[in-house]
């Protein structure tokens, strides 16, 4: 047992992880994942007690153990085991979890606008990677689901999107590319800032801008990006139905050469 029913971080929420991914024989930007979990963990007053070269190296020793061909989910965590409503720093702890896990399909996925909202700085630990911000994320997938959607648009506490529920977004309207600009209301993810590097590589432009749900359901193309399954499309927004377009089959095509250089 690594936790028990007075474990402040099962307990009380001090539990904040990352993952990477490593899959086709190459895990793109775990050194980024690895340094987020350390800045993580300090925005939640814990005590890391690891450089981000050091859990690389966990990584590589684990991944290791695996088929050379294997899809995995690569995932270090920190939390408190003792407190009081706040935790102890003195009492961090430390895991690492690596499991099989397939990479998905790109096949696309339906999305609606939620009713639920992601929380503003003044709220939550919005900028840390923390597991006290799921519940949100995992009731907003509920709901959608009682409607027959497989995932959701955020809002943030103004009404202006901010993420789905499971990853970062973007869509296309004539041949550019506009995302929401980073406004502390959602963690701006490490396959985002690669895939918008990219792109503008490659010679698109791209936009972060405050954007509307209407932005959205006006877009010739929807597609989001986290490290679940890196780059994804969406087939149907609302009652709107849409085809992986064009930037999507790009903006792929580009992390993928991109992650196994």
């Amino acid at each position: 047992m690594i936790m028990g029913p007075l474990t402040h971080g099962s307990w009380l929420a001090s539990t904040v992880f990352d993952g990477a991914r490593f899959f086709e024989g190459v895990a793109p930007d775990l050194d980024l994942h690895c340094q987020r979990v350390i800045n993580s963990a300090g925005a939640m007053g814990l005590k890391s007690g690891h450089k981000a070269g050091e859990l690389m190296e966990i990584a590589q020793d684990g991944i290791a153990k695996f088929a050379a061909d294997a899809a995995l989910y690569v995932k270090p965590m920190y939390w408190a085991e003792a407190g009081f409503v706040d935790n102890d720093p003195e009492t961090t702890q430390f895991c690492f979890t690596i499991h099989e896990q397939p990479m998905p399909e790109a096949n696309g996925f339906s999305l609606t606008v939620s009713p639920f909202r992601r929380p503003g700085p003044e709220f939550a630990l919005t900028h840390a990677k923390a597991a006290c911000h799921y519940p949100n994320s995992g009731r907003a997938l509920r709901e959608a689901g009682t409607r027959g959607f497989e995932n959701a648009l955020m809002l943030d506490p103004l009404g202006h999107v901010a993420e789905l529920a499971t990853a970062n977004i973007f869509y296309a309207k004539d041949g550019q590319v506009h995302t929401p600009v980073p406004n502390g209301t959602f963690l701006s993810g490490i396959t985002r800032a690669r895939v918008m590097e990219l792109l503008r590589g490659a010679g698109f432009d791209v936009f972060e801008r405050t954007l509307t749900a209407g932005d959205f359901a006006d877009a010739d193309e929807i597609f989001s990006t986290g490290n679940w399954g890196k780059v994804m499309p969406v087939s149907r927004f609302e009652e709107r139905d849409l085809q992986p377009g064009p930037i999507f089959s790009k903006a792929r095509e580009l992390y993928w050469d991109f992650a196994h250089r």
